[in-house]
């Protein structure tokens, strides 16, 4: 039988905390639901799914199976979309280094004896820009693996330099709305361009990647050749719960979702997301460990969060080692991250530098 395999590249850094990892994951779950009723793809559809922050590895429904060295492409009915973690940083070259290792391990070539897979479809998704040296990742893929797989990246938000994308495929995509009806549409488009794309090897004997019109939804094509210049459009802090000593991330972002509102615009500043608990041994297995040695003055951060571990009201105290922490009702407090024990004082004007992450 010769297989479509089918890889979902997913940028998990800190920047995708929330409801865009969230609408991913739930995104995943609806097309696998989708596919298993098309006929074409249930005969001929194999998935993996990998994800990328500052390190890569292959995500599986099953934790036993989280820690394969290489991808491991499972037919459709027998596949059951992951739970999403989160790290540190932006290794987009790391992740494509990953996702060719998976290629030149998974995929079966052609022999004199038997037909090969299909040329394999590729959908990276990511919302920000490369933290990592990606040259030499680049320069691989295009090498030795552009001509044999289709791939489709695809910018959620605006934050994304589409000229860098537009090193590996012609095939730039922005979301730029990322409502939950926006991401909707999208795992919809994405669904239908596998649909077509089975159809196609199983009628046509052809294995070039079908895309759907994107017209009618938040969807479009980038032209990568258009090089901007973007700010930074998030601002990510870490906290750590004293109830639990659980780590957690606090996000901001320096626009909501709905730009067209001027009041939700902070160009001076990041408004409050929210505040996402983690864990702690993924989030390390998927950083990079750089520290990048770069703060933001609490002025500059509107909204403070309750922890998101024990329910403390003040969810962003900062201690003398520099470290946030939760704080509650008690008269005495500790830092979970030093061990420090004092009272609660206010800040005076002018603010106080944190430190943030990678994002």
């Amino acid at each position: 039988m010769r297989r479509l395999p089918i890889y979902f590249l997913v940028d998990v850094s800190e920047s995708m905390v929330g409801q865009p990892i969230e609408e991913v994951q739930n995104g995943m779950r609806t097309i696998i639901q989708d596919l298993r009723v098309d006929p074409y793809a249930l005969e001929t559809v194999f998935v993996s799914i990998l994800a990328f922050a500052g390190k890569a590895k292959t995500l599986s429904a099953f934790p036993a199976e989280e820690d394969k060295t290489l991808s491991k492409l499972t037919e459709l009915s027998k596949f059951y979309p992951p739970t999403f973690p989160i790290g540190g940083g932006t290794s987009l070259g790391a992740g494509m280094n990953y996702l060719m290792d998976c290629l030149e391990h998974d995929i079966q070539k052609t022999t004199m004896e038997a037909k090969g897979d299909w040329k394999p479809i590729i959908f990276l998704f990511t919302d920000g820009t490369p933290t990592d040296d990606y040259l030499a990742a680049f320069q691989r893929w295009n090498d030795k693996h552009r001509r044999r797989c289709n791939l489709v990246t695809i910018s959620i938000g605006d934050n994304v330099n589409t000229s860098i994308l537009g090193q590996l495929t012609e095939n730039v995509l922005l979301l730029k709305k990322t409502d939950k009806e926006s991401f909707q549409q999208f795992f919809r488009w994405i669904t239908a361009t596998i649909k077509a794309t089975s159809q196609s090897v199983g009628e046509q004997n052809s294995d070039e990647i079908q895309l759907p019109a994107t017209a009618g939804i938040n969807l479009e094509k980038a032209n990568p050749n258009e090089i901007k210049c973007i700010d930074e459009n998030f601002a990510v802090v870490m906290g750590k719960c004293q109830t639990t000593n659980k780590p957690y991330l606090i996000k901001y972002a320096r626009k909501s979702g709905n730009s067209e509102n001027v009041e939700n615009l902070f160009m001076d500043g990041f408004r409050l997301v929210g505040a996402y608990p983690i864990d702690e041994k993924q989030y390390q297995e998927l950083s990079d460990g750089r520290n990048i040695g770069e703060n933001i003055n609490t002025n500059q951060l509107y909204g403070r969060p309750a922890c998101p571990c024990c329910g403390n009201q003040l969810g962003f105290v900062i201690c003398e080692c520099g470290n946030i922490f939760c704080a509650g009702e008690n008269a005495n407090d500790h830092c979970p991250w030093c061990g420090m024990h004092g009272e609660l004082s206010s800040v005076g004007e002018g603010g106080i530098d944190v430190s943030r992450t990678q994002g």
